[in-house]
């Protein structure tokens, strides 16, 4: 998440350009699509900040044409660049956990013991999983209560054994 201001959430990655006139490829790893493509929206990429003019799915991921980036080179100097943007702060928001929370906190189960820290969190399609110092992990559906720097889980008997 480096280059990005405090608080950001990285929310994407661009890809390749897309035609002549500066639009590229992004790849968004956020649930909040509608509001992360409204026209207006402001990005972090690359060390600054860009707004979004205009979006539209193409392909599974979405052609987005940026301020400031007008034709294909430099469509294509973007290309690999994280997209960060200021979190959204709904209400709706109550009881979810961020992964940028977690990466690094300690992980005990509802006795008390501890199981290390989190080191990623892994997309899965059931559920998404907790990687823990080791190698150990744990789907995110036994987290139980989470706060800074802890996360407490109530897994079924042997899961961290």
């Amino acid at each position: 998440m480096t280059g990005a201001p405090a608080g950001y959430l990285e929310i994407g990655r661009l890809g390749r350009p897309h035609g002549l006139k500066g639009e590229v490829m992004v790849s968004l790893t956020t649930d909040r699509v509608a509001e992360r493509l409204a026209r207006g929206v402001t990005w972090w990429v690359g060390g600054r900040e860009v707004g979004v003019e205009s979006a539209r799915a193409h392909q599974g991921r979405h052609a987005v044409k940026l301020t400031g980036v007008d034709d294909r080179d430099a469509a294509a100097a973007l290309t690999g660049l994280f997209v960060f943007a200021s979190p959204l702060g709904d209400a709706d928001d109550d009881g979810i956990v961020w992964v940028h929370e977690v990466i690094g906190a300690e992980v005990v189960d509802v006795g008390g013991r501890s199981h290390g820290r989190v080191e990623a969190v892994q997309a899965n399609p059931a559920h998404d999983l907790l990687v823990l110092e080791g190698g150990a992990l744990v789907p995110m559906v036994f987290v139980v209560e989470q706060s800074e720097g802890r996360v407490v889980v109530d897994p079924p008997e042997g899961l961290l054994d």
